[in-house]
């Protein structure tokens, strides 16, 4: 080397390690505290490094040089905290965690509630972080990032993807995809929307593809549909997660026309219609402007789709312009959980309601305030169910609106702990000292989320996690502090179902007027025997009963008896009138208001008119008429509540079945109580030992750990026998313990008990309305000023008839004088009749035909084990044309046992107990109801509940799992050591050692290593899934397979490290009752089908035996819904019964979907109807009872319509030529006789 190569070497190395010393002396604090020294962020320092590297020096840029390496394990979390106030002391916090081994920086933003912290994985974890930042006294909401990428790294390539997801019907699948999907290697994150029926999946496509993300959705059930290309995103240099997850999407903005709206009642219609839609991201309406912008997914939905759907909701819509929008997919997915979180639910209770057109009212008017969303008020529940924004209007103000249409609300607050929410009422506090006090001591206790004490009301509303404590937890913690705490007691939905409150209202109002009502009727019957004696009294009084001149004793009589009833008896009416007509609205309250006030106030006017000009003889007057009606419509009115209090009889009598007070014990280390406390049973928290006496109620749902007895479950789930008892049984909230005492750790608790939530589903389907009675509901709307004009229209008619042909009206006056001026004879008979038409008119029959009938139905459903969701199946049910059986669970007991195992011995020369090792680890992991047999039959043989490790499980519905098992020495130790040759005896199941061809490989298992522990790899399932994974599927093997099907037992096949090694057969034994349902369904005219994922083969024979023809075997979960759409397009109505997870696509999809009690959350979340008892013969009775509720809804409807239909015109004196003439108070004692005989006859359904 020269002397002049020497010198620059030597001379750029000096110049390096200045640079070098220059830098790190001026940034020591900066990297300590915030980021890692980096060459490549000095110009000098790169461009010296590069000139080296030109010349064969040892340096790469982007690897860094080896005088200050960059930490390969450079991770970066990022968490939102709460707590996190402008006041707290963040630089302690900073300062603290920055101290902490491992982290290299630390940023605290107050504004925004994150904490950023960059670390080394190799010397703290994610999960130490976070437990120091709580330490501190923050709550960590979220974590982001705990799939730690390194800083370091120069380049990642990551992809986004949208996947098509139908067939999600709840919550419960949205979380199920989230963590199937979250878990796959090589996915980042992922975000369903059940709203768009969508997932966004961000990926690294070098280890996934989008099309294996879209086929692992799909083998959970759901139909899944890529509906664009992968989107490649670059991350550079240092780039986090956090940073990464800001992913712009293109969308598109459209400005449409639109013409019609009259008021914001019509912009919030579009605004909610529209949101709904697929790829919708926002809509916003402007009334002033006539438009509205809609940003949506062009990918998902069109202008033109947009457009026409405004169309078809009635308005004139025109597309103005489109444009393209840049909205973030973080943003996107913000705003998509701001949407759904601000919508909040409130029930109301509602009194004073009477009719249809009373919730057509409420509903109407409600809609139209702004914040309020939708309203659905159920007039035999008595209750409104109201979703709203509660950023713009609150529950409280939503009660007060409807106070506001003149009916009583009162909101129902749970006093339960229901979701984590508790209100409690807290005494002793003196000062706000003490509310600070209460507050920093909750939010700085694990589990509390939030809490609010207010110093004037005594009243502390706290939000908590029910899995880390409880409500008692919480009144402890405040009695800790020196205050006094008790759980609120509020009026619950509970106590409206009784009706108790209306019938006693309308009972005193009914005496009342019958005081007044019984001396008004005595003197009408005293006037007919008069008129009948003396011909001079006609329709007036004679001269000389006058006391005035113009006034009778008679009408003096009638106004004094008359007058208290129209003022004290007719308030109510007057009152509820006054509101509906200040809000533009008519109900059955205005035409009684009317009669009666036209009825009164004639009278009056014509009795004033007649004593001015001191007539000889006293006018005819109408003062008979208001105590009349008002006496025969409050006792209709009785009549009609103590009805209804019958309807929801079911629902009360379930609702009484609740525990008020439950005994929490506490136990020694042998099951010995050592304390026993009596709480409420709302405070009895999830894991607490109860202890139930004989004849006592069990509090909440649980498990028995001591004691044996008997429990009446009959009013819960129909079951007339008692149910036997014993540690490990379930007990349900409200059954009833019949001997022997018993210890019970809870499950269930508050609002998550089976009780509480067969009470809900039973409002529920009260509440909801069946299509027909929102046809009624609508044709009341329009029946009150229908009625009016009616009745306007008969007056006039009845004047002009008069006036023009006096014979007529003179010939039908009941007891005409010839005293009696003509014109007093038409009017009195034109107002006669007129006021008839009022009174008899009833819009409440057919406001009353559907709920009573639906209420009573449902009602006799809850009480006989079947629990119906609405009346919009109860009314479907009866159209079913066919029903279509899953297998497994349904059809069968759904518990399956092994009932032989097969080993192919030649090839493989696996020990029997290796094979039961591996195969139970293995299917320990699954849910599937033949894993779960297996996994039961391979602990039993083995004596055993703990088997070995199993990692990267994978489960194919429909095919079989694979996996890898791990750490299964010390079970086999537990037998003979490992022999090979070990003979076991299986109970119920038959072994043999055969030397079927099974493979062409031949593998050593003979590798048994305590210390190696070595890992194998386990197929099991299915022909189709062994073939699948490249084995082959000898024709002895097959042989022995189909032998079994053909019995209808399930064959599976193992294979470990690639070579089959044993065959397990598995029985499902048939329900008793499944042929005669079947058989009945058939008689009644029902198709029925069975579809199931097992082979064709065991399908088969399953049918044969119950007795179904047609059979759909082999059907992945994913295409149940494609038969279920195939029965319906033959133009059938479809009824799915089901009970996994992967038949709740089809219970969705079907017309109605009934879920077996005894299945899982999501298929009875996604049916229609819920059969407690998993009896099949429930499905046969729950079609019966659609049938005979529809058959008497039609019974009501007719005598609804038939009674206004013949009634109103016999009052307006159409069949007078027939002699059919009727008084207004005859109209009103037929009004009320039809809103009754319409509830007594629902009532029937019980018979």
């Amino acid at each position: 080397m020269g002397l002049s190569t020497t010198l620059f070497y030597t001379s750029s190395l000096w110049s390096v390690c200045s640079i070098l010393i220059h830098c790190l002396t001026r940034s020591t604090v900066h990297y300590s505290h915030k980021s890692h020294f980096n060459p490549n962020h000095n110009p000098h320092i790169k461009a010296t490094l590069l000139h080296l590297h030109s010349r064969n020096l040892a340096y790469e840029p982007g690897s860094q040089s080896e005088l200050y390496p960059q930490p390969k394990s450079l991770s970066r979390a990022v968490f939102q905290l709460s707590g996190l106030t402008p006041k707290s002391s963040i630089q302690a916090t900073e300062s603290h965690i920055a101290s902490l081994k491992g982290v290299v920086s630390v940023d605290f933003s107050a504004a925004s509630g994150l904490a950023q912290v960059d670390y080394n994985a190799s010397s703290i974890s994610t999960r130490e972080l976070s437990l120091e930042i709580q330490a501190m006294g923050y709550g960590v909401v979220d974590v982001a990032g705990e799939e730690v990428t390194k800083i370091g790294e120069t380049e990642a390539t990551e992809s986004l993807t949208r996947i098509r997801v139908k067939g999600m019907t709840c919550q419960s699948c949205v979380r199920s995809i989230e963590g199937r999907i979250g878990t796959l290697p090589g996915v980042l994150h992922i975000k369903v929307s059940l709203s768009d029926q969508e997932a966004v999946v961000r990926f690294q496509p070098h280890t996934v593809t989008s099309e294996e993300v879209k086929e692992q959705i799909e083998n959970m059930g759901f139909i899944a549909t890529l509906t664009n290309k992968d989107t490649s995103i670059d991350c550079g240099q240092g780039e986090t997660p956090v940073s990464s997850s800001i992913l712009d999407s293109l969308t598109q903005m459209s400005v449409i026309g639109i013409v019609g709206m009259t008021c914001n009642s019509c912009v919030q219609s579009i605004e909610g219609k529209i949101s709904e839609m697929t790829g919708v991201c926002s809509i916003a309406v402007s009334l002033k402007e006539e438009q509205g912008t809609v940003t949506f997914d062009p990918s998902l939905t069109q202008p033109e789709e947009l457009r026409a759907a405004i169309e078809d909701m009635g308005f004139d819509a025109s597309l103005i312009s489109i444009t393209w929008a840049q909205v973030s997919l973080e943003t996107r997915q913000m705003a998509t959980a701001g949407e759904e979180g601000k919508v909040q639910k409130c029930f109301i209770r509602v009194t004073g309601m009477t009719c249809a057109s009373c919730v057509a009212n409420i509903e109407r008017n409600l809609v139209k305030h702004r914040g309020v969303i939708s309203v659905l008020v159920a007039l035999m529940a008595g209750k409104a169910e109201v979703k709203y924004d509660p950023g713009i209007v609150d529950a409280k103000r939503i009660t007060q609106l409807i106070e506001g249409l003149g009916f009583g609300a009162t909101l129902i607050e749970d006093n339960a702990v229901m979701d984590g929410k508790l209100d409690l009422s807290v005494t002793g506090m003196t000062c706000a000292s003490c509310v600070h006090n209460i507050e920093s001591k909750l939010t700085r206790t694990k589990g509390i989320l939030e809490a609010s004490v207010a110093l004037a009301t005594n009243k502390a509303q706290i939000k908590f996690d029910p899995e880390v404590l409880g409500a008692r937890d919480i009144i402890r913690m405040i009695e800790g502090l020196g205050f006094g705490a008790s759980l609120m007691k509020a009026e619950g939905f509970g106590n409206n179902l009784d009706h108790g409150e209306e019938i006693q209202q309308w009972k005193n109002s009914f005496l009342f007027s019958l005081v007044f009502g019984v001396p008004v009727m005595g003197l009408m019957i005293y006037m007919m025997v008069m008129d009948s004696q003396h011909g001079e009294h006609g329709g007036s009084m004679p001269g000389e009963q006058n006391l005035l001149p113009g006034l009778s004793l008679l009408n003096l009589a009638f106004f004094l008896l008359c007058t208290p009833v129209q003022i004290f008896g007719g308030r109510y009416f007057y009152i509820q009138a006054y509101r509906s007509l200040r809000h533009r609205t008519a109900n059955m309250d205005v035409l009684i208001v009317l009669a009666t006030s036209i009825a009164y106030v004639y009278s009056v006017v014509v009795l004033i008119v007649a004593m001015a000009e001191r007539a000889n003889q006293s006018p005819v007057t109408f003062f008979d008429t208001p105590p009349m009606l008002f006496v025969f419509i409050a006792l209709g009115r009785w009549l009609e509540h103590i009805a209804k209090s019958k309807t929801s009889e079911a629902l009360a009598k379930l609702m009484s079945l609740q525990a008020t007070d439950a005994t929490v014990v506490t136990l020694g280390p042998d099951h010995s109580i050592l304390s026993e406390e009596q709480v409420s049973v709302e405070l009895v928290q999830r894991g607490d030992i109860v202890k139930v006496v004989p004849g006592g109620k069990f509090p909440v749902d649980g498990k028995v750990i001591e004691g044996s007895s008997m429990a009446d479950e009959s009013l819960i789930t129909g079951e007339p026998m008692p149910v036997s008892k014993k540690p490990g049984s379930s007990v349900i909230a409200g059954s009833i313990n019949a001997h022997g005492s018993l210890l019970v750790q809870a499950t269930h608790v508050g609002a998550d008990t089976t009780l509480c939530q067969i009470v809900k589903l039973v409002e529920e389907a009260q509440t909801s309305k069946a299509p027909i009675q929102q046809f009624a509901d609508r044709l009341s709307g329009y029946f009150v000023p229908f009625i009016v004009i009616a009745s306007v229209l008969t007056l006039l008619v009845w004047l002009v008839i008069g006036f023009v042909n006096f014979h007529v009206v003179k010939e039908y006056f009941p007891g005409y004088d010839e005293n009696i001026p003509k014109t007093d004879v038409i009017v009195r008979f034109a107002f006669q009749a007129s006021i008839t038409v009022l009174s008899i008119a009833c819009p409440c029959s057919l406001g009353l035909a559907t709920p009573t009938a639906v209420m009573v139905g449902t009602g006799v459903g809850a009480q006989n084990g079947i629990l119906i969701k609405g009346g919009e199946p109860l009314e479907m049910a009866h159209k079913i044309g066919a029903v279509m059986f899953d297998k497994t669970g349904t059809i069968t007991n759904g518990v399956p046992r092994v009932t032989r195992v097969l080993v192919l011995w030649e090839r493989a020369r696996l020990p029997l107990r290796k094979v039961l090792a591996l195969v139970g680890t293995a299917e320990a992991s699954s849910e599937h109801p033949l894993g779960m047999a297996v996994a039961k039959h391979c602990k039993e043989e083995l004596e055993t509940n703990v088997l070995g490790s199993c990692k990267d499980f994978q489960s194919v519905p429909g095919c079989g799992i694979s996996c890898k098992v791990s750490n299964i020495e010390e079970v086999l130790l537990e037998g003979d050591h490992g022999s090979c040759h070990t003979q076991v005896t299986l109970q119920g199941a038959t072994t043999d050692e055969s030397n079927l061809d099974s493979s062409d490989q031949t593998t050593d298992f003979h590798r048994s290593n305590v210390h190696c522990s070595p890992s194998y790899s386990v197929l099991i399932g299915n022909r189709e899934w062994i073939r699948r994974n490249g084995l082959h599927v000898g024709a002895d093997v097959d042989d022995a397979m189909s032998s079994h099907e053909t019995k209808g037992q399930t064959a599976i096949l193992v294979a470990i490290d690639g070579v089959l090694c044993a065959m397990l057969a598995i029985a499902d034994t048939v329900k008793t009752e499944s042929a005669l349902a079947v058989h009945t369904l058939l008689s009644m005219g029902i198709e029925v089908v069975m579809i199931t994922g097992d082979n064709r083969r065991t399908a088969k024979a399953i049918a044969t035996q119950v007795g179904i023809r047609k059979v759909f075997a082999e059907v992945l979960p994913s295409h149940k819904v494609a038969k279920v759409q195939e029965l319906q397009e033959r133009g059938l109505r479809v009824a799915m019964v089901g009970d996994g997870v992967n038949d709740s696509p089809a219970l969705a999809r079907a017309d109605v979907g009934i879920a077996i009690g005894t299945g899982t959350d999501v298929a009875i979340e996604a049916a229609d109807v819920v059969l407690i008892r998993n009896d099949l013969l429930d499905v046969v009775a729950c079609i019966e009872l659609s049938k005979k509720t529809v058959q008497r809804i039609r019974i009501n409807f007719v005598f609804a319509l038939i009674y206004n239909l013949v009634g109103i015109p016999i009052a307006a004196g159409v069949f007078l030529p027939a002699g059919l003439v009727l008084q207004p108070w005859m109209g009103s004692a037929a009004m009320a006789a039809s809103s009754v005989s319409v509830v007594v006859s629902s009532l029937l359904l019980k018979l």
